[in-house]
């Protein structure tokens, strides 16, 4: 596969994964942009042995841990978008709290409150 077509892959996932979400104040340099979508999301989230599904957990999870809420306000509506329940956050914010710290679990209940309020 050549780089046109991992970032066509890649521009088409970041679709999927982001829609609802308002990232036009969201601004990268040109290259950094090029990157993202040919390398992240057009071959490593490509790439067997997880599913879509498990890679946003994951992501959600590393999210948490590194305590990085502009990204979780991403990422968790991307989970929401691939069909993971609210629950299956909630529940990994509390384990992740055990190994994260008190304080990221906090911020991210916070930043899941915001972007995806209980139904």
């Amino acid at each position: 596969m050549n780089d046109e077509e991992r970032r066509n892959i890649g521009l088409e996932l970041v679709r999927k994964l982001f829609a609802g979400v308002d990232t036009a104040g969201v601004k990268m340099p040109e290259t950094l942009t090029d990157y993202t979508m040919r390398h992240v999301f057009g071959d490593l989230w490509q790439q067997e042995g997880l599913s879509l599904q498990e890679r946003s957990l994951v992501t959600c999870t590393l999210l948490v841990a590194l305590n990085r809420e502009a990204e979780q306000r991403l990422h968790f509506v991307g989970a929401r978008n691939l069909g993971i329940p609210r629950s299956a956050i909630e529940a990994m914010i509390t384990h992740a709290a055990h190994y994260a710290g008190w304080p990221s679990a906090v911020g991210a209940s916070r930043v899941l409150a915001e972007v995806w309020p209980e139904e």
